[in-house]
């Protein structure tokens, strides 16, 4: 797959949970679909025909900058809710129930906007349809890293954000097909369009297997040994296949005698390191400034006096998908942390670029250079920060607060994204009480990109090639994250275990 190659001591076929992991990344197409089509909607005719009440001088009705940035954020609002939520989901119903019961709720959000004609059931909908997609954007990461094989985790768990791209490029599509009606289809055909996705994918994880580690950690150890030999394709007893559910049996039974599983577990010890690491590496993804392109990018581009806007909106989209592919495969090759390194630094320069020509220059040469930077900077993230913040996340919690602290991760992204997504109209459209900047905001986006640079060389652990149990170990045993790239596993859990209770013995036997 995408060149890399199955180990030689891999026992079995990883084809089943390569085909699995890749099929819930689907959820990643609800995500990006419903985050791109707003761009291309708020700048339809018909829609703002509809839903604007102002008029400007020349009598033209328009979207107020307050009505833009609540349209566009009450998604994100949504999902914060819908990921701090998702643990008790991925919890008490289990990963594979959980993103039934989300694409439920998604869907019911977008009835309520494909049967809009106001601003308030419009917000409304998008708000419970936020809810679903936060439900979604956690449970889906947890879900291919408990199954995926270590050696592919992070392409599989990467193909989650290639879906994310996958969704805003058939947007895009979607809206260059509709925006030129002058009937309610212009908007209410790609938001329709929707129920498809949720449809597919519910269909799909009532077919799928749970995970083997969320079995195990209900106790149901024979229903773990059933999906874990799906999913390898192994005999139910076969020695390499009892020996990884042994493993994770004793990780867990380990966590149990040092934690309790509560949301306090999530901040004690090494713990607290893991969690706020994972939280600025989701706020500094979107803290690049790519949801800027996608949630506004059509009314940034049209305001640039640049001609059809749909079209270059198409365009970035395909970039964004098509920049993704090196991606998957660098994550295994150049491993987590130089991937991130080389994304950061790469989007720096390119929104540097950007704001300077912006500013500099008024030409159709100049509109040439910026559309140009623009699609550099979408390949530097989408080859690096896009996945991997993903995949990092994914992997870096143990089994027993993994869906708790992942909820938490993915909230703070979704905060983020709802910040900027209120905070753009004011800080880049003209008008009284906006900041105006224009194209200059890329300035804005390009420091953040630098701080992103700092985080990840004194942040950001090597776990390229490890098992989930193994990272464990790294990070209780590696101070700096610097030193992760020279990490070797020296015991297993089954062998901590065994060494607790052997322990256990003595005490007793002394107190005796």
């Amino acid at each position: 797959m995408l060149g890399i190659h199955k180990p030689e001591n891999a026992a079995g076929s990883s084809g089943p949970a390569i085909v699995i992991g890749i099929f819930v990344a689907f959820g990643g197409i609800l995500f990006g679909y419903d985050t791109g089509t707003i761009s291309g909607i708020l700048a339809m005719d018909y829609w703002v025909n509809q839903f604007a009440k102002h008029k400007n001088e020349k009598g033209e009705l328009y979207i107020t900058a307050s009505e833009a940035s609540l349209i566009v954020s009450i998604l994100s609002a949504g999902t914060i809710f819908g990921a701090l939520t998702a643990a008790p989901f991925g919890d008490f119903l289990g990963r594979r129930w959980g993103l039934i019961a989300s694409c439920a709720v998604f869907s019911l959000g977008v009835v309520f906007q494909t049967a809009a004609t106001a601003t308030p059931i419009f917000a409304v909908g998008r708000f419970i349809a936020g809810y679903g997609v936060g439900l979604v954007s956690a449970l889906v990461p947890l879900y291919q890293s408990e199954s995926a094989p270590k050696w592919i985790r992070g392409t599989i768990v990467g193909a989650y954000q290639l879906a994310i791209t996958i969704g805003l490029l058939l947007a895009a599509c979607a809206n260059q097909g509709s925006h030129a009606r002058q009937d309610s289809g212009s908007y209410r055909i790609p938001i329709a369009i929707q129920f498809i996705w949720a449809i597919i994918l519910s269909i799909g994880m009532y077919i799928l297997p749970e995970t083997p580690r969320y079995l195990i950690k209900q106790g149901r150890y024979d229903e773990a040994a059933k999906s874990m030999s799906r999913l390898r394709k192994l005999p139910i007893d076969h020695p390499i296949l009892n020996e990884e559910l042994n493993e994770i049996k004793a990780n867990h039974e380990y966590e149990n005698q040092v934690a309790s599983g509560g949301y306090m577990d999530c901040i004690r010890g090494s713990m607290l390191k893991r969690l706020l690491t994972g939280m600025g590496l989701q706020a500094l993804q979107q803290l690049t400034g790519i949801n800027f392109i996608f949630y506004y990018g059509t009314n940034f581009f049209k305001n640039s006096g640049i001609q059809n806007p749909f079209l270059i909106g198409l365009i970035t989209s395909l970039v964004n998908v098509f920049s993704t592919l090196p991606g998957l495969y660098l994550v295994e090759r150049m491993g987590r942390r130089n991937l991130l390194l080389f994304g950061a630094i790469g989007m720096c320069v390119c929104q540097f670029i950007v704001a300077s020509v912006g500013i500099t220059e008024k030409s159709l040469i100049a509109n040439k250079v910026l559309i140009a930077f623009v699609c550099f900077y979408i390949f530097f993230f989408a080859c690096s920060w896009g996945p991997v913040a993903w995949v990092v996340t994914g992997e870096m919690f143990p089994l027993k607060v993994r869906a708790k602290a992942l909820s938490i991760t993915t909230a703070t992204n979704w905060v983020l994204n709802f910040a900027i997504g209120y905070a753009t109209p004011y800080l880049v459209d003209p008008g009284n009480g906006n900041a105006n900047l224009g194209v200059k905001v890329f300035f804005i986006w390009g420091g953040c990109c630098f701080i992103c640079m700092l985080f990840v060389y004194s942040f950001i652990y090597e776990t390229k090639g490890l098992s989930l149990e193994e990272i464990d170990e790294l990070y209780e045993t590696v101070s700096w994250a610097w030193n992760s790239m020279h990490f070797k596993p020296t015991i297993t859990f089954q062998q901590r275990v065994h060494h607790n209770e052997k322990t256990k013995v003595a005490h007793v036997l002394t107190d005796a």
